[in-house]
């Protein structure tokens, strides 16, 4: 599943459509896509994962889900896995194996965007306040919950947690303070360097434990387990990272 830094390439990449009507809408995303014909794009938003594509009237939520993928000005996919193809007087985009779905525009005032990592209005204090309020949950649901850190995935989740030392079971309430602020904090950092080597194509040159069996530091063999409620997988020393 794509995480927050590849949904803000994807929304740099369609950055030239705003500002543009559309001419022809189609594909199996179940909703009038009809109603999108001679309206203007007028913003693409991102929360987390997901995308908005704002129109006059409405606007088109688009979430890759585990395998989405999507193209400009050619379609790369059959018929079957166009959820959406929107054309404009000169140019196309389409959405293949995603989760497409029409919202009013009333809908947007209603996320709190301030839980996005990536986004100029993240509110590391609101966060903070969440995380206190679930003193039973593990590290690593955490990091993976949208509602607390909307655009962090299985990879930044594994890298978070290896550069603050804390291994991936550990419980919110018992984290000291000072490890409790690191979360937040390495959060947002590792999203934007997660953004900075996906532009320059070397995010896998950089990782630490995702998918690696040894540990950076001491050698030890990493443990590779799935964990929490979601029982995605982590990759931690046991040696390095602490148990809370």
């Amino acid at each position: 599943m794509p995480e927050g830094p590849s949904i803000i390439l994807m929304k740099e990449n369609l950055q030239p459509f705003v500002g543009k009507k559309v001419t022809e809408a189609s594909g199996n995303a179940k909703f009038d896509k009809e109603l999108l014909i001679g309206q203007k794009l007028h913003e693409i938003r991102t929360f987390g994962k997901q995308t908005y594509l704002v129109f006059d009237k409405q606007a088109v939520r688009i979430h890759l889900l585990m395998f989405g993928s999507y193209s400009i000005n050619e379609q790369t996919k059959p018929d079957q896995s166009l959820r959406l193809s929107l054309n404009f007087k000169t140019e196309s985009i389409y959405f293949y194996t995603c989760s497409v779905k029409s919202v009013d525009l009333d809908y947007l005032s209603g996320i709190d965007w301030e839980a996005d990592v990536m986004s100029d209005l993240w509110n590391p204090e609101k966060a903070k306040k969440k995380l206190k309020a679930k003193p039973e949950m593990m590290v690593c649901d955490a990091l993976m919950n949208q509602d607390i850190f909307s655009g962090v995935g299985n990879i930044i989740k594994n890298e978070v947690l290896f550069r603050i030392g804390v291994q991936p079971e550990s419980l919110i309430g018992n984290l000291p303070a000072k490890k409790l602020k690191e979360l937040i904090a390495e959060a947002r950092n590792y999203s934007f360097d997660f953004l900075k080597w996906k532009r320059e194509f070397v995010l896998k040159k950089h990782w630490l434990v995702h998918s690696k069996k040894a540990c950076p530091i001491c050698g030890q063999k990493l443990v590779k387990k799935q964990t929490g409620i979601g029982k995605r997988r982590s990759f931690y020393c046991e040696t390095d990272q602490k148990l809370y």
